[in-house]
């Protein structure tokens, strides 16, 4: 069993990037609407994706969680912010940040900008940047958009509006080619954003996954779940000869033999990957502890 388990984990390790791709395709799959310059407005909208991904993407087949639960946080009378915030649980409980790196379209953006060639730098002396992420999630996510709403009760999508890098890219960018009125009307807050993007791209292609590090909320929530989802990364200290290859082949910064589903882990699978003796293995299900090495031997 555990020889099967190992074999499964590299393997959907190493197919990551067509997972990742197939992921990106089902969460923006009307392509048409890219060349016409509209919004797929169907009624699977009204259901969340879970990577973060802009529902003003002419593609985009649902609506972003972040951006949803931004709309409806300022009031109790939408009684879909309990659906919202329960998909969040969902997700968290059964994936934790597998779906950052699994299921997240920027999220392999990033990946796919990090591989052209050139210089790269660690961030493991840039971990105290990785709280900011939860603190935009507090300021923009919840508290501004709970405190200003409009005359409906809805909140105005603060993270979505100012700094999601993502509704440029995947929103703005497509509709205004083709789109002249949308070109027309693009002013100041799209050459801010567009800032933003460009920034981001710099960065993804000198460090590995700085939005996700850093700044993105649906992260951050996802990453309070780490620990207790039922998706995790299993350290069999049998096998484990302490050589620490797993952890310096983390590119989130996780010690993986101590910490092996740190909030940072989105369960890529590099340590699986790398491990020299297969002590390191997807595991599903409600147990959260390592195995222990035997020492009645």
């Amino acid at each position: 069993m555990d020889k099967n388990k190992n074999i499964i984990s590299k393997t959907l390790s190493r197919f990551r990037g067509w997972i990742q791709a197939a992921a990106t395709l089902l969460t923006n799959i009307h392509l048409p609407n890219l060349f016409k310059g509209t919004i797929y407005q169907g009624n699977v909208k009204t259901a969340c994706v879970p990577g973060l991904n802009c529902y003003s993407c002419p593609a985009a087949t649902g609506a972003c969680p972040i951006g949803a639960f931004q709309a409806v946080v300022g009031s109790s009378k939408f009684k879909i912010s309990y659906y919202i915030t329960g998909f969040f649980i969902l997700m968290g409980v059964l994936l934790g940040r597998f779906i950052c790196g699994f299921l997240c379209p920027f999220g392999w953006f990033q990946d796919l900008l990090h591989k052209i060639p050139g210089k790269k730098f660690s961030t493991a002396k840039l971990k105290p940047l990785r709280y900011v992420k939860y603190i935009i999630l507090v300021v923009f996510v919840i508290l501004l958009p709970a405190l200003v709403t409009n005359s409906l009760g809805m909140g105005d999508p603060f993270f979505c509006k100012y700094i999601c890098p993502q509704g440029v890219l995947e929103g703005a960018l497509p509709l205004s080619i083709t789109n002249a009125g949308i070109r027309s009307a693009l002013g100041k807050l799209f050459t801010f954003k567009f800032s933003i993007l460009t920034i981001v791209i710099i960065l993804s292609i000198l460090f590995y996954r700085p939005f996700c590090k850093w700044i993105c909320p649906l992260g951050a929530i996802y990453s309070l779940f780490n620990k207790v989802s039922f998706l995790k990364i299993n350290v069999d200290n049998n096998k484990c000869v302490g050589c620490q290859k797993c952890s310096k082949v983390c590119k989130m910064d996780v010690n993986v033999v101590e910490s092996p589903n740190h909030p940072e882990c989105i369960r890529c699978g590099e340590c699986i990957k790398a491990c020299p003796t297969d002590a390191l293995c997807y595991k599903y299900g409600f147990s959260n502890k390592s195995t222990k090495k035997n020492t009645n031997n």
